[in-house]
Parts: C-alpha cells; sequence; structure tokens
C-alpha cells in the first residue's frame, strides 16, 4: 500500500515534469482552455499564480522566482513575431493574465511616457531584462 508521502511526491512529480513545462510552451488558445478548468486541473491553486507564471517564465527574464506574475522592476526589450522591438518597463496594473503593456519612458523631463501593447504572450519571440549597469 501507498502512503501519503507517496502521493503528495507523486503529485509535486507530475506538477513539475508535466504541468510547468506545458504551461511554458502552451499556446495562448490552450492556456485559456486550461485556466477555465484550473481548479480541476492544479487543485485549490490560483491560476494567476501558477498557470500564468509558468506561461510567462517560458521567458526567464519575465518573471522573478518566488513572485508571482510579472516582474515590473527592470526594463526589458520585447521582441515581437513581426521583428517588432519593444523596450520599456512592464505594467502589471495595465497588464493581463496573457498579454502585457509596456510602460515606455520618453528621455526629456517635461515629455509624458507612453504606454505600448498590449502584446500577447503569443506575440512575443524575446524577452530581455535590459541591465541598467551596462548602460551607465
Amino acid at each position: 500500500m501507498q502512503t501519503f508521502e507517496y502521493l503528495v511526491n507523486s503529485r509535486r512529480e507530475w506538477i513539475d515534469s508535466v504541468l510547468k513545462p506545458w504551461c511554458q510552451q502552451a499556446k495562448l488558445v490552450d492556456l485559456k482552455k486550461a485556466n477555465d478548468e484550473w481548479l480541476d486541473i492544479a487543485g485549490k491553486v490560483d491560476a494567476s499564480s501558477t498557470l500564468w507564471t509558468w506561461a510567462w517564465s517560458r521567458f526567464p527574464d519575465a518573471v522573478y522566482d518566488g513572485l508571482t506574475g510579472i516582474d515590473e522592476t527592470n526594463e526589458v526589450r520585447l521582441t515581437l513575431q513581426d521583428g517588432t522591438a519593444v523596450t520599456g518597463f512592464p505594467d502589471n496594473r495595465a497588464s493581463g493574465p496573457e498579454s502585457i503593456v509596456i510602460w515606455r519612458r520618453h528621455e526629456t523631463a517635461d515629455a509624458a511616457g507612453e504606454e505600448l501593447g498590449p502584446y500577447s504572450i503569443d506575440e512575443i519571440v524575446d524577452f530581455k531584462r535590459i541591465d541598467a549597469s551596462a548602460t551607465s
């Protein structure tokens, strides 16, 4: 007879080896389907802290280990499928779970910044953190 600890460990292994990797490569249409059934699939966990954080972790610079959602603390450069590059800071308040909005500040102090996006997770092919110390 299997123990409860075995059950817990096998569930953890399934999450780590099947569910999380699936989220990291799934297309948006499938992520939305999973979101609708998330409590049945993943158990009593919040989809934004698991499904969507794991989905965005396909871009390692998008998330910070141990925190949910997209990391807003660093300037990033997104490269979109059409080759367009977008640079600025992620704005979690304006973004949704399946898309990101970028806030780009302007060089002059008197000019307002601008909101760019939203960009779907499927539109983004590269997501890189810009190292502020490299530009100084």
